[in-house]
């Protein structure tokens, strides 16, 4: 007999090679049917792989991100297949799963595939998969594998199995399909009910331009065909909020090639976004015991040899700027908290000084490949939100409450409302990677737990994920698109204190390391003001828009009384522009709601007349006739439902 053990904690007992679906028949029948991976000890297994020793199971469904994983792999070897039947003699090379589906790299010789060509696979997938073939894994030999290999010609999976020790090599059989696989599959082909191929792109082989250039084929798949077309209904939402077209259409920002790949241009309506969210920030801060800083550009080799930066970044970033001084050498700033150490370091510090906040809008440069930059998502050059706390370890706990108030005052100001926090603590069974004593680690990392649950934050514990000067708190944020972002990070630092020997004389008037805690709600700006113009498709909280009110005057007639409409408008402190052109009120009203104008103002005759303006909402329509005084009350009303005042 084994014993296995449930994530709840409950161990069963079962005979030497159950499998997971043993276990799964044995909880409820229900289970069983939608159990389609599972793990062991750590290790992703088939669900009838027998089980030999006692461990701990985890039994994954497609609801689970992992059972997921599994089912995309399953469908990348039925994608093969169906790839082999219809273009003989294309080879095979790598099928892993990926987020929201698989891919498959494949070099098709002298033959030619395009999106024209995706029916006839994905029908050939359907036909696969409705034989319900049961997947099943097997070990071979390397010289079984490599003797498999060549007699059908493929050196790509020769070159992997080379590379692999003798003992290790399993291969994956259904139906009339063999393929290299480690593992990690559903029971069966029929679990398969909609397939989608979504494209095709070239992709070297293992990704290095000297090699051979694959076509590698997207595709995705779902149990239910239900669930295919809600996914292809949010892709097509997703691409007319993707910020990319928004950022045009509102005349945000915009990318030069002039200037340079990844380093965007703020427009005047952008530049007026940005300075808006900024001044939010710096109000809470002020209120939280912030103070402002401002470090250059670019910073000399040194200091980042000195942070560690230099030889994270050095090599694949920006390389050093020389100077007619010979030996002198100077970077483009990678991160603004080795200047922030060297500003604590200007002075000595007392216990009774501490915390220090140093906070800065501060911009910095990484070297991103052509090919991963991405809109605002992926750039060059940005500006973080950054700060940097330097606090006694006893005032550990308290700060980070303090940060984290500060953050979800952020995401509800900003409307992200659906969101998780991840504590990254580290390996316990690895300490020699991480800088720092067990004592203020068990310190730190029971500070942040302390302050996840204290706040009632919905949070999970991944161990081993720390990074290695510290523990962290990441907030995964959900869009509007159910699609999840990582915003707003605390990290503690043990290691920059001690690189650049920071310390503070305690009440026993001796020397002691600050701990410091990086933090940054938003991030950085431009990769936040994507995600925001995605979740909101542009439609910003009314307190954030560039341009809150648009007036649209029934002809040149009412020019004058327009302009006195914007005067009052600006006296109330409401963002208004004028449209006066010769156009239909009609073609006005169409051209400002793709514009996203939150209030369309109209006046006339009759408004002139009485003193009034004609409203309408975007996206609502008509919402009544009113002085501006009354107008201005609504808006006041709608901002001061979302933008409160940050509370200490």
């Amino acid at each position: 007999m084994i014993k296995v053990t449930l994530p709840d904690g409950s161990i069963k007992e079962f005979e030497q090679g159950s499998t997971p679906m043993d276990v799964a028949q044995s909880i409820s029948a229900g289970l069983a049917r939608n159990v389609i991976s599972a793990k062991y000890n750590d290790t992703i297994v088939e669900t009838s792989t027998p089980l030999t020793t006692d461990g701990n199971l985890t039994l994954y469904t497609w609801n689970d991100d992992e059972g997921k994983q599994a089912f995309w792999h399953s469908t990348s070897h039925v994608m093969a297949q169906a790839i082999q039947d219809l273009y003989p003699g294309a080879k095979l090379t790598i099928g892993p799963s990926i987020e929201n589906g698989f891919y498959y790299d494949v070099d098709f010789g002298e033959q030619k595939i395009s999106e024209s060509d995706f029916q006839k696979i994905e029908n050939r997938m359907l036909e696969i998969a409705r034989g319900k073939h049961d997947f099943k894994m097997r070990s071979v030999t390397k010289e079984e594998a490599l003797d498999y290999y060549k007699k059908i010609d493929n050196p790509f999976k020769v070159e992997l199995i080379e590379n692999l020790e003798d003992g290790t090599i399993t291969f994956c059989d259904h139906d009339t399909f063999t393929d290299l696989c480690r593992g990690g599959h559903i029971p069966n082909t029929g679990i398969i009910k909609a397939v989608k191929l979504m494209n095709v792109a070239g992709a070297y082989w293992r990704g290095n331009e000297n090699n051979p250039q694959l076509t590698r084929v997207y595709g995705t798949s779902f149990p239910k065909q239900k669930e295919l077309k809600e996914y292809l209904e949010l892709l097509e939402e997703a691409k007319k909020r993707d910020h990319r077209k928004l950022g045009k259409e509102l005349e945000l920002f915009t990318f030069s090639q002039k200037v340079g790949q990844g380093l965007p241009l703020w427009l005047p309506k952008g530049a007026a976004l940005r300075e808006r969210l900024e001044n939010f920030l710096k109000k809470a801060q002020k209120k939280a015991g912030y103070e402002m800083v401002v470090s250059p550009h670019i910073g000399n080799k040194e200091l980042y040899v000195t942070s560690g930066h230099y030889a994270k970044y050095g090599e694949d970033s920006f390389q050093p700027i020389k100077t007619p001084h010979e030996g002198e050498e100077f970077l483009l700033k990678p991160m603004n908290c080795p200047h922030h150490c060297e500003m604590y370091n200007s002075q000595s510090w007392s216990y009774r000084d501490l915390p220090k906040r140093f906070a800065e809008f501060g911009t910095v440069y990484r070297y991103e490949q052509s090919g991963e930059l991405h809109g605002l998502t992926r750039v060059r050059g940005f500006t973080q939100d950054d700060a940097h706390i330097f606090c006694t370890p006893e005032q550990l706990d308290e700060e980070f409450k303090k940060v984290i108030d500060l953050t979800l005052y952020v995401f509800d100001s900003l409307g992200f409302e659906n969101f998780t926090a991840q504590v990254s603590l580290r390996d316990p069974e690895n300490k020699e990677k991480y800088i720092g004593s067990d004592d203020v680690w068990e310190k730190a990392e029971n500070a942040i737990i302390n302050a996840a649950k204290e706040k009632g934050l919905n949070y999970i514990i991944e161990t081993g994920e720390a990074a290695f000067y510290g523990p962290k708190l990441d907030f995964m944020v959900k869009d509007a698109l159910g699609r999840s972002w990582q915003l707003g990070t605390i990290q503690v630092d043990y290691n920059l204190p001690e690189r650049f020997d920071l310390t503070y004389k305690g009440s026993d008037n001796e020397s002691h390391r600050p701990v410091m805690i990086h933090r940054a709600p938003f991030g950085s700006m431009e990769r936040f003001i994507a995600i925001l113009l995605e979740h909101t498709g542009g439609n910003f909280p009314l307190w954030l828009m560039p341009e809150q009110a648009i007036i649209l005057s029934l002809s040149e007639k009412y020019e004058k009384y327009s302009q006195k409409v914007l005067s009052l408008l600006e006296n109330h402190e409401i963002r208004g522009v004028l449209d006066n052109r010769n156009e239909t009120i009609g073609k006005k009203i169409r051209e400002a709601e793709v514009k996203k104008f939150p209030y369309m103002l109209i006046v006339g005759e009759q408004e002139a007349k009485d003193g009034t303006i004609s409203v309408r909402k975007h996206g609502e329509g008509d919402i009544g006739t009113m002085p501006v005084e009354e107008f201005a009350q609504i808006i006041n009303n709608e901002i001061g439902k979302t933008l409160k005042a940050f509370e200490v």
